[in-house]
């Protein structure tokens, strides 16, 4: 895939990104003010009224400057994006998720901001975390994180006491013990949401995971120390055998299908006892009307054999198009949205684990649903922070084949054997090829 300096992709079908875009740069005004084509990615109403009152505050703030908010569906946004940059216009500023940063960078699409943010004094303030991010190893910055994603176990703390517990489990096996307790098929009550449809995927490798964590290659959490997968490792089996039996024992039928929305739908409403989910539903659940907030909370992620589990450090964040004729005015709306109060309103606003190193410190984050991501975080040695290989160019490719195969195992067209050897196969190639 290579820039396209004209609309070729309307004929691909996509006219809501032409209307959303209009396939063309915003026009700078006459009297030189700059204006910014801003597109987001995971769209949802609350969070662009965030980032509309974010922007307006920028806007205050730099009067030369105002920005355009472009906010597609979230499940056609990525693609839609892809396109939009493919076409060489209508975005400056676009959310980067750490699952396309390598793709859009390698295709030549995201613009380095190193010069431009060389001299920005929000640097000391972000977390080691953020600023790993922030700079990939070949020292390029594609984009700021705005914030990370660590997932967490949910659960209705009136139904486990209610089943005799009590605490919430604190592994794989002590889950898959309590989940199946809750179960009740006759009172439409379900143990567990079990992810088996859209990106299904993730929460079988954070099984996974927590089985090998004394083992993990902490910089690439595919891989073991020895350098095999860790698909290959004899305890990936073990792993497997407890998360599939969520399904079979402690899982509503039709979670067989479910993504992110059913999960949590599944969860705010009352029918089921335990999600693992990202602190994003944090906000969500707060707002449920099925579940009051004295009845849920979050626990720690479970833990393998070993007592210890995996933080997979997910990401997104701003970046500027390589295409952009705008490249310092659309840095300086990023160092913006990437510091002070700017950045705690949105990671607050959103439930985001916090880019700034003195977040952590505020009442928001060491209360409620977010104390067991404190409990995680001072635990580092139970609780290990390993990073996936999300930036890969094949990252797409390999969420729909996983998916794909995932699916097989719970109709019953692949052996849960087969699959783990299909997945091992597949990395072993891709990074001998790499």
């Amino acid at each position: 895939m290579i820039h396209k300096k004209t609309c070729a992709w309307i004929g691909l079908g996509l006219a809501t990104a032409l209307a959303l875009s209009g396939c063309s740069a915003a026009s700078d005004a006459a009297d030189g003010t700059v204006n910014l084509q801003m597109v987001e990615s995971l769209t949802n109403p609350a969070r662009t009224d965030v980032l509309k009152g974010l922007i307006s505050d920028f806007e205050a703030k730099n009067p030369g400057i105002t920005v355009e908010l472009i906010s597609p569906p979230t499940e056609q946004a990525d693609q839609k994006i892809q396109q939009m940059l493919q076409s060489g216009t209508g975005v400056d500023v676009l959310e980067v998720r750490d699952i396309t940063v390598g793709p859009f960078s390698t295709n030549g699409w995201l613009y380095d901001m190193s010069d431009e943010l060389a001299g920005w004094a929000g640097w000391d303030d972000l977390t080691v975390n953020a600023a790993k991010y922030a700079t990939n190893a070949d020292g390029k910055s594609y984009y700021i994180p705005y914030g990370f994603y660590g997932a967490s176990l949910f659960y209705r703390t009136d139904l486990i006491k209610e089943a005799g517990f009590s605490a919430p489990p604190t592994s794989w096996d002590e889950l898959l013990t309590q989940a199946t307790a809750l179960q009740d098929e006759s009172k439409s009550q379900f143990g567990y949401a079990f992810r088996g449809g859209k990106n299904g995927n993730t929460n079988v490798v954070l099984a996974i995971e927590a089985y090998v964590a004394d083992q993990i290659d902490q910089d690439n959490a595919f891989k073991l120390t020895d350098g095999s997968t860790i698909f290959a490792a004899p305890e990936a089996a073990d792993a497997l055998e407890t998360y599939f039996a969520l399904f079979e024992n402690a899982s509503p039928p039709s979670s067989v299908a479910w993504g992110y929305p059913e999960m949590v739908e599944g969860f705010a409403n009352g029918s089921t006892g335990f999600l693992l989910q990202d602190p994003e539903v944090i906000a969500t659940l707060e707002q449920a009307q099925s579940i009051s907030v004295d009845q849920w909370t979050t626990a720690p992620m479970p833990t393998g054999p070993t007592g210890k589990a995996i933080q997979p450090m997910a990401t997104a964040g701003w970046g500027t198009a390589e295409s952009s004729e705008h490249k310092a005015e659309s840095a300086k709306l990023i160092s913006f949205l990437s510091e002070g109060d700017a950045s705690a309103t949105f990671t607050q606003k959103n439930s985001l684990v916090p880019i700034l190193k003195d977040a952590a410190d505020s009442d928001f984050y060491k209360t409620g649903a977010w104390a067991s991501y404190v409990t995680m975080n001072e635990n580092p040695d139970t609780y290990i922070t390993a990073v996936q290989p999300r930036d890969s160019s094949w990252w797409t490719d390999w969420i729909q084949k996983s998916d794909s195969e995932l699916q097989q195992v719970l109709i019953g067209q692949m052996t849960q054997k087969e699959l783990l050897a299909s997945w091992d196969a597949y990395w072993v190639e891709k990074w001998k090829n790499a």
